[in-house]
């Protein structure tokens, strides 16, 4: 969390360091004139002043925070802006909301910059470990990954690159040159092209490049055996997945939903779906901030819709 207190001013580090549990901390929510929302996995609170008062945001806090986050030259991180966060030391991510200026429909900028979601990342290596010897029995198959928001997807993907990367003779799966395509800097969590997080000895990351654009990117110079991409949904994404299977390399990917039938009814994942191209489907589910998994595979799920 050091990263993080770093980003505030020196009174709020301060209100910080008494909450006892703050290694629970999701999401830390800042809203100009409002009290500070502390989200964990079990309940959102407001962040208290030693009044036992709710602490409201200044003016004065968004400034100091504008210039912590972008190191105090804005210019520098337009192109992350236009994405609508920014991605800091440490793999967290800091959703901003503004004043957007755009041109023609397209977005050129951010102002007036005055709310802030701080998503703490954490790495829970093992996440996807356990479930490897169910999904890869018969050697590594092309996968989809379904959740909604903070069900774990970005989390599952990261250790399952980890895993086929370093190898699990335990279950006889053999290390694999793995490429993360990585256009929200979640996966890897690059902090000027450095990984905050372990994804592997034997994988490459193209941070903050459109998935369809960087798998194609990877196929030509990185000859990998497996990529891996975050939220995937639309047509130039299942275009690029379609051209890297004829090209012999295995896809893991996910897309937001809270079920298989969900996915079947966007056009461009159900074309995905139909063609068979997935050889298993991992549907994520939290239960009391825990991460389920529940693995079936495409043939067993096609059997089923056609009864």
């Amino acid at each position: 969390m050091d990263d993080i207190f770093a980003l505030l001013p020196e009174n709020l580090q301060q209100l910080f360091d008494k909450i006892s549990n703050w290694f629970s901390i999701e999401e830390i929510r800042i809203r100009i004139f409002s009290p500070v929302e502390i989200i964990t996995s079990e309940k959102a609170f407001y962040l208290c002043n030693n009044d036992n008062d709710p602490y409201v945001i200044t003016e004065e806090d968004i400034e100091y925070i504008l210039n912590q986050l972008s190191e105090f030259s804005m210019y520098a991180f337009q192109e992350e802006l236009k994405q609508g966060f920014i991605t800091t030391r440490g793999g967290h991510r800091v959703g901003v909301g503004g004043q957007v200026i755009h041109e023609k429909g397209i977005i050129q900028s951010l102002k007036h910059i005055r709310y802030f979601n701080i998503r703490v990342a954490k790495d829970h290596k093992g996440a996807a470990k356990q479930y490897l010897d169910k999904l890869y029995a018969n050697g590594y198959d092309d996968t989809l990954i379904i959740g909604a928001p903070q069900s774990g997807k970005t989390t599952f993907l990261r250790d399952l690159a980890r895993c086929a990367s370093k190898g699990m003779p335990e279950i006889n799966l053999p290390s694999k040159k793995v490429a993360i395509v990585d256009e929200r800097s979640e996966l890897a969590a690059c902090y000027k092209g450095i990984p905050s997080f372990d994804v592997g000895p034997r994988t490459d990351v193209l941070d903050g490049c459109p998935k369809a654009v960087g798998m194609m990117m990877m196929i030509r110079s990185m000859s990998p055996e497996m990529i891996i991409v975050d939220e995937i949904g639309r047509p130039e994404d299942a275009e690029a997945i379609m051209e890297a299977i004829h090209a012999g390399v295995t896809i893991v990917c996910s897309a937001h939903g809270t079920s298989l039938n969900e996915i079947k009814r966007r056009p461009i994942l159900q074309e995905l779906l139909t063609n068979g191209i997935f050889s298993n489907i991992v549907t994520l589910t939290r239960r009391q901030g825990a991460m389920n998994a529940n693995i079936d595979s495409f043939v067993k799920w096609q059997k089923a819709a056609e009864k």
